[in-house]
């Protein structure tokens, strides 16, 4: 967690309830989230998907963002339940006369969210300058959601909830079930979530031919029901413009780039340049295998201890091989190193190393464009080395042909690796185990 950034939170009064709010950015235009389900500020900053795709929009505008009632850090529900969506959009304008924005345009995420920005800009046309909905619906058409598995796996470290349907594109992601734990425990209690995610039963449909100002309604090419829900809604509003982005990622997946240009340029009426700063970087991920029941062997306390000296080892390595350590989530280590024979030679260090811990090790490693972003670094080749890791083995080194072929004549063997799909990257890859 180390190098996490933390937002500057302030409150708004809300009919004597305290509502965290943010504000990121300093744009002549002024963009309002308005958060659907149970999520929060301080989650923005933990998923680094997520923290980049708000810094941009923060690099045009002024990003308003606040917690909904009862979730994140404004205060709680007093009575219980959900509150009424007229409760909520009384909650956006607060905010808004709070920071002293007269006009926005708001910005909602998912699902209710959406109902409660297009029942602001009907009600309050004159403070509403457009609207920007990501996977909103007027009435749910999803089944509805089981009681018990919120409750039961709502912040699990090892199967957070939705982390199936929410960003397939990310499941195989070394470390991502970490980051996806962490955000919904920092969004709301276990209580909160099954409050919020089952009280989604409101239905707008008759207020949408109502919303006068322009809207831009955006789903993932790839999921059937959102495109369901967004084709409703764009039907319905008169000045409204429905867009697919690809994949099927509802959160924040690998092409939330591309989504985030989408808004750019309904917002500015331009795309965004391509990113200058980028570099030729080979990249490192690393991971234990089966922690899970390794925690169960020798529970919490020792492994604590063990995973403390498996870090530790890491760095040491990274230290005597001249990488760079990016970041950690859970287990799994990211690092990046000027050349792919230095890359593959710490992995295999680091496999013998925690050997002696008890502990196994799979690592992916791959050469590629990245876009640095401050001091993290993006692009479809982090995305790449991710997945590499994700399908090798224990004990095992995995690249793709990139690697193998920068490396000829180091005197590093590889074995055929077959070649496989990655997910949320187009083409099939051929990959090489290191022996």
């Amino acid at each position: 967690m180390s190098g996490v950034r933390f937002p500057c939170v302030r409150y708004a009064d809300a009919d004597g309830v305290s509502i965290a709010y943010e504000v990121r950015g300093a744009g002549a235009i002024d963009l309002v989230r308005v958060s659907g389900g149970a999520s929060s500020i301080l989650a923005g900053y933990l998923d680094p998907l997520a923290e980049a795709h708000y810094d941009r929009l923060a690099s045009f505008a002024r990003l308003i963002a606040f917690d909904r009632r009862g979730t994140g850090l404004s205060d709680p529900l007093v009575s219980g339940g959900a509150p009424p969506l007229e409760q909520r959009v009384a909650d956006v304008l607060a905010v808004m006369d709070t920071v002293g924005s007269e006009r926005a345009t708001l910005y909602s995420t998912i699902g209710d969210g959406g109902q409660v920005a297009i029942l602001c800009a009907a009600m309050h046309p004159e403070r509403v300058d457009g609207l920007v909905l990501a996977n909103p619906w007027a009435r749910r058409l999803a089944p509805p959601v089981e009681a018990g598995d919120i409750a039961e796996r709502w912040g699990d470290v090892d199967r957070p909830w939705g982390i199936e349907f929410f960003a397939p594109s990310r499941v195989g992601e070394p470390g991502f079930a970490a980051i996806l734990a962490r955000v919904q425990q920092v969004s709301a209690s276990r209580a909160a979530a099954k409050s919020v995610t089952l009280t989604l039963d409101s239905d707008v449909t008759d207020v949408l031919p109502l919303v006068q100002a322009p809207t831009l309604v955006m789903y993932p090419a790839d999921a059937a029901v959102p495109e369901k829900n967004a084709g409703v809604v764009a039907a319905a509003i008169p000045n409204s413009r429905l867009i697919a982005y690809p994949g099927g990622d509802t959160y924040f997946g690998v092409d939330t780039p591309e989504r985030t240009a989408l808004i750019e340029e309904f917002l500015t009426g331009s795309r965004p340049s391509e990113p200058s700063d980028r570099i030729l970087a080979t990249v490192l991920f690393t991971d234990i295998v089966a922690s899970t029941e390794r925690v169960s062997e020798v529970g919490d306390r020792k492994w604590r201890e063990q995973l403390d000296r498996h870090d530790a080892l890491v760095r040491d390595q990274l230290v005597r091989f001249q990488g760079r350590e990016i970041s950690t989530a859970g287990d799994s280590f990211f690092a990046t190193f000027d050349g792919p024979a230095r890359a593959i030679r710490c992995a295999q260090s680091i496999i013998d190393s925690a050997l002696a811990l008890g502990i196994d090790i799979r690592a992916g490693v791959h050469t590629g464009e990245c876009e640095v972003r401050g001091e993290d670094l993006g692009g479809i080749a982090v995305h790449i080395g991710a997945r590499v890791a994700s399908l090798a083995a224990a004990g095992q080194v995995l690249t793709t042909s990139t690697v193998r072929d920068l490396v000829a004549g180091s005197g590093i063997s590889f074995a055929d690796g077959g070649v496989h799909s990655l997910r949320g990257v187009p083409e099939r890859r051929q990959l090489y185990a290191v022996i």
